[in-house]
């Protein structure tokens, strides 16, 4: 797609207050930070209460990293049915959007990264890019980026019915599990809430941090960057210049001592048969982009 031909297809997002939006983040990180500092003191926690945030931290949080950004915005890879629902599944648990928006939306990102049709370019500032651009602007998202996503019945099915997906798998299940564990308060507070505070956060880390710390290694001409405390944040995402030199690259960790969980997992899918087709840019581009830098 030629960018200066299809910024008119991208209007430019209007200034507003999302004054829901902005109740639901004020109330779930007081909830999530406070609550659960009450909430230790006072009546402790088990091994099954943090078995459950952290377990449902790293399944939420692939989901977007696996899922929403590898597998349907960049369809890195191929998945089974299974895999595929999976993700949706607890990638809606994050509330962030279907992932037929949440594609689109970094599909635009990519197409116009470091503009001002960049939906949440740092350029505007880091404040703007981690959170600024959800809460006080009003996107209109152009789907027309993603028509080979719609003609999936399941992620049609997510992107119409989100709301039900969000809440079956971001506040029903973790509840339902809270309270056979014998702990709904402890499961509210820590696997609804907190766990959304660190996985919301960790989302925004890459649109934020990762275009502002750290090395330009294989494109000087973005603002995306690679660094270590990045990918830790991130699920592997924090290897982001290589990301964006590279888009359709499985791997954002490209060497195998690179922290990047969501690659490894995607590879050890493949060799279960549940992924195929992943891919990969060749050794002589990397190292093509690596001399010309």
């Amino acid at each position: 797609m030629n960018a200066a031909t299809d910024a008119k297809d991208y209007p430019l997002p209007k200034p507003e207050i999302r004054w829901l939006g902005l109740v639901f983040f004020v109330v779930l990180h007081v909830i999530g930070i406070v609550g659960t500092s009450l909430y230790i003191y006072y009546r402790g926690v088990t091994l099954a209460e943090l078995a459950l945030f952290f377990g449902y931290c790293g399944l939420t949080g692939m989901a977007i990293t696996m899922g929403y950004h590898r597998l349907f915005a960049h369809r890195t890879y191929d998945a089974s049915p299974l895999v595929r629902f999976v993700l949706l599944f607890f990638g809606a648990a994050t509330f962030e959007e279907s992932a037929l928006k949440w594609s689109s939306q970094h599909r635009q990102h990519h197409l116009f990264t470091d503009t001002e049709h960049d939906p949440y370019g740092v350029d505007q500032g880091f404040w703007h890019a981690h959170i600024g651009w959800i809460l006080f602007q009003r996107h209109r998202t152009n789907y027309n980026n993603v028509k080979d996503l719609r003609e999936s019945r399941l992620v049609s099915h997510q992107h119409d019915h989100h709301v039900w997906w969000s809440l079956g798998g971001g506040l029903v299940l973790p509840m339902l599990i809270a309270w056979w564990i014998g702990h709904p308060l402890g499961g509210f507070i820590m696997a609804v809430c907190l766990r959304l505070v660190v996985v919301l956060h960790s989302s925004f880390f890459v649109n934020s941090f990762a275009h502002t710390f750290g090395k330009k290694t294989y494109d000087r001409d973005k603002s995306a960057r690679d660094n270590w405390l990045g990918a830790l944040l991130t699920n592997g995402e924090g290897f982001h210049n290589f990301h964006h030199r590279f888009p359709t690259d499985y791997r954002n960790g490209v060497r195998w001592y690179h922290w990047d969980p969501s690659k490894w997992c995607i590879y050890l899918l493949s060799k279960l048969g549940l992924a195929w087709d992943l891919r990969r840019v060749s050794d002589g581009r990397i190292a093509e982009a690596l001399i010309q830098q």
